[in-house]
């Protein structure tokens, strides 16, 4: 199965409505910058790598419907764009990663004309989402060396193809292992409260034919414990420089009983999602949600009216709890702060 979350079409951006899955599979389109910048705002789009994506096409098709008349005048408008967003999700770093990408590429054709200027910045967020797919599937290349055939593997949220260009970071160990032979079964926590493993992850290996159970966040500590789980393979949306991971919220609990039971727990990381401007995690800002996305599921409440509650979307594992960390260049391990600089930046 070959899932597109995103993709560039007839100049404009065209998403998977991942909200709505997995009941319905719905593209929607959309022509404008505020737009997209809504959807990652809403999770129409998410998981790093494809909230990068989004928001180099969505700068891309803003500064492609601007009439200017000089550079200064287009730069000035992609500044406002770019501050539009990153302001969407603050912790996933690869959505600043692929700003900084798209402002790269204007000032390296300052010189150009506004039409040749517009056009390569389509062309360079198309090249982000083709690079993503490729890098995805070197991920998976390199983690296929952990699974042994008749693996049992948890996973928490989704690091799959929905949460990439495609292929997944994740998912792409497991789609590899399968490839060559290995017979695996995957344990994909819920993941409250969107529901992204029950929804996504399950819906993904499925389609894929990878044997996959459901089970709820808080079975997790159970399946390890009752060595029922040989490895655990998470994604990240921000990477220290010291090797801390922010992930979905409830990676920690995880990290934590697997550490407890002697259970290797890796994490699937792209370079792109590597911050070695952050020294440890606890200079990656957190976000925090709507609490009604807590006390709802969907448009359903399943808490007394006027609950308070909290919605942390993320937490951070400490670098301690990490076996390995598997990016397109090669396998991290421990001490993070010597291995994960050079593979970072594929030295």
């Amino acid at each position: 199965m070959s899932v597109k979350s995103i993709e560039w079409r007839n100049d404009s951006v065209v998403m998977l409505n991942q909200l709505l899955l997995p009941h319905e599979v719905k593209y929607e389109t959309y022509h404008n910058y505020l737009d997209v910048a809504d959807a990652i705002r809403r999770m129409v789009i998410r998981g790093a790598p494809a909230i990068g994506i989004a928001a180099a096409m969505g700068i891309a098709l803003g500064a492609s419907q601007k009439e200017a008349s000089s550079y200064s005048l287009l730069a000035q408008h992609i500044d406002d764009i770019c501050e539009e967003m990153a302001d969407t999700r603050p912790t996933a770093v690869n959505l600043f990663w692929a700003i900084d990408r798209m402002k790269r590429c204007l000032k390296e054709r300052e010189g150009d004309s506004i039409a040749d200027i517009q056009a390569a910045l389509i062309a360079e967020a198309k090249l982000i989402l083709e690079e993503d797919i490729a890098i995805n599937r070197r991920i998976g290349e390199w983690g296929a060396r952990l699974v042994k055939d008749g693996d049992t593997i948890l996973t928490h949220c989704n690091a799959g193809a929905l949460a990439t260009g495609g292929y997944g970071t994740a998912t792409a160990v497991m789609r590899v292992a399968q490839e060559q032979g290995k017979k695996i079964h995957v344990l994909a926590d819920e993941t409250r409260p969107y529901l992204q493993g029950a929804r996504l992850t399950a819906w993904e290996l499925m389609e894929d034919h990878i044997s996959v159970e459901i089970i709820t966040d808080n079975m997790a500590g159970h399946f390890l414990k009752s060595g029922q789980v040989d490895l655990c393979i998470v994604g990240t949306d921000r990477t220290a420089a010291n090797g801390d991971v922010a992930n979905k919220i409830g990676t920690y609990m995880v990290a934590l009983a697997a550490h407890a039971n002697d259970i290797p727990f890796y994490v699937a990381a792209p370079t792109s999602s590597i911050d070695l401007s952050l020294s440890t995690g606890d200079e990656i800002p957190i976000e925090e949600r709507s609490a009604h996305e807590v006390v709802h599921i969907g448009s359903h409440s399943i808490a007394p009216a006027n609950a308070s509650a909290r919605h942390i979307a993320f937490d951070v594992t400490p670098a301690r709890y990490i076996t390995a960390i598997i990016t397109e260049n090669g396998i991290a391990s421990p001490p993070y702060p010597i291995t994960l600089g050079p593979v970072a930046r594929n030295t």
